[in-house]
């Protein structure tokens, strides 16, 4: 049998490379890019012949069509999924044989109606190796049960069916089954996933908190636990999900779709609404950057926090340091953004030589962050409720980031400091909040961990 696992950070997505004797091999839970894919299973001698989604995916889209249509693989999704693609229906039972590895579906629903989860039986072994359980079981958690309002199915009633997938499907599985799920800690798709790759199905039962209401019989109690303290899902993910179910087109469609743009045409086309994105450090954004653009950092949750903050229809225009075009434009196809113009050509040096206009947004100092609110500065906080709950400025103003762009009408007038946990998301705000005509605006350097640093220096000096 080969194996190997995949692990985009980014967006906190594991995916999957099987084959067996036979020459042939799976892939499971594509994302969109599948270059790394074809190319690892011809270096291994491998042929994919299947591709298998454990569910439509929300939170990215998925690469299930592009590869496809490269390999020619069959695509295996679960009975009832309503896509509009050719693919084979899977049910209990339905398996797969690669040789000396078979793959065989479980219907796991509950996160979505279609869930599976696909068994890895090696020849000679009496128990299932491996689970690949996508969104129905996570390492530390289970698959929110809240995504597939529009299609009338309650967050309750998805949870009472997942309940019994787990009971039914999952429990009944060898303690020494590997678990291998389609996210980590960082998804939106849980609450309080993991951050490690592998578990056993022992393990879950004795340490995930929502299986051992599983394991005590508590429908109840495990309903309560799966629909409570979710928080809202990033604003793309119907979009995805959308896009998941009736196909999306080639990345590489897309990238060749996209052109430099020189500065003169960036200006024409930001002034007929095309949304510039800058995707450059929080200090390179704050020194300088094109009005109205809107920031997002490509390191860290770049596709997730542009996704909430960015309409999926939008036009772009990318801003990027020099030879992370491609990067930035790939990573936002990933999770759906297809409308992508191009990138302003030779950055912001070419466009300040051009003479455009530039914007700036200053980075305030912990040090200073007290004398900014005795002067009369709203500080406002975009970090999440349990980060808030935990400790913060006194007299500040909660909004998160997350919700922003909808409550922009409840930031008060005059000026702003605008933090988070480090400068990331805080830098977003700042971009979102200028482009809404705010000009009074600085972002808090280091975040709520420089301040605390601060503080703490302070009361070390003030000690001695």
């Amino acid at each position: 049998m080969h194996f190997k696992p995949y692990y985009l950070g980014c967006l906190a997505h594991a995916s999957y490379l099987i084959g067996g004797s036979t020459g042939e091999a799976a892939v499971i839970d594509p994302r969109r890019d599948v270059d790394e894919y074809i190319a690892d299973a011809q270096a291994a001698g491998l042929r994919i012949t299947h591709v298998i989604e454990t569910h439509l995916h929300a939170d990215f889209v998925s690469g299930h069509l592009e590869l496809a249509r490269r390999t020619g693989a069959t695509i295996h999704l679960g009975e009832g999924s309503g896509a509009a693609f050719p693919h084979h229906p899977a049910r209990d039972g339905d398996e797969v044989d690669l040789g000396d590895v078979r793959l065989r579906f479980l219907q796991t629903p509950g996160h979505t109606p279609e869930s599976v989860t696909v068994l890895a039986q090696v020849a000679g072994e009496d128990a299932p190796r491996m689970a690949f359980t996508g969104d129905t079981l996570f390492i530390g958690d289970v698959g929110r049960p809240d995504l597939v309002g529009g299609q009338g199915l309650t967050p309750e009633h998805m949870a009472r069916t997942l309940f019994a997938s787990l009971r039914h499907k999952i429990l009944p599985l060898p303690d020494t089954t590997e678990v291998w799920p389609a996210h980590g800690a960082g998804s939106a798709c849980g609450k309080s996933l993991s951050d490690e790759r592998v578990s056993t199905i022992g393990r879950e039962k004795a340490l995930n908190p929502a299986l051992r209401l599983v394991v005590a019989g508590d429908e109840e109690g495990f309903v309560r636990y799966a629909t409570e303290g979710l928080g809202q899902a990033p604003g793309y993910f119907s979009h995805d999900a959308r896009r998941n179910r009736e196909g999306a087109v080639p990345v590489q469609e897309l990238l060749d779709r996209a052109a430099p743009l020189p500065p003169a045409r960036v200006e024409e086309l930001s002034e007929d609404g095309v949304l510039v994105l800058d995707t450059r450090s929080v200090e390179d954004f704050g020194a300088g950057h094109v009005p109205g653009a809107i920031h997002v950092q490509l390191e860290g949750k770049f596709a997730p926090w542009v996704g909430s903050t960015v309409d999926p229809d939008a036009e772009i225009i990318v801003v990027a340091d020099a030879g992370r075009e491609v990067e930035a434009m790939t990573r936002l196809a990933r999770v759906g953004f297809e409308r992508i113009a191009g990138w302003l050509e030779g950055g912001m040096q070419a466009w300040r030589s051009a003479g455009g206009e530039v914007a700036s947004i200053p980075q305030v100092p912990p040090s200073a962050l007290r004398a900014a609110a005795e002067a009369g500065s709203t500080v406002l906080d975009v970090r999440a409720p349990d980060e808030w709950e935990a400790g913060h400025y006194p007299g500040a103003v909660h909004i998160p980031l997350s919700q922003l762009r909808d409550r922009l009408d409840e930031v008060p007038a005059g000026s702003l400091v605008v933090l988070c946990g480090s400068g990331y998301r805080s830098s977003i705000a700042c971009s979102l909040l200028q482009r809404a005509g705010r000009r009074d605006v600085a972002n808090l350097a280091g975040g709520w961990e420089a301040w605390q640093t601060h503080q703490a220096e302070a009361r070390q000096r003030a000690s001695v």
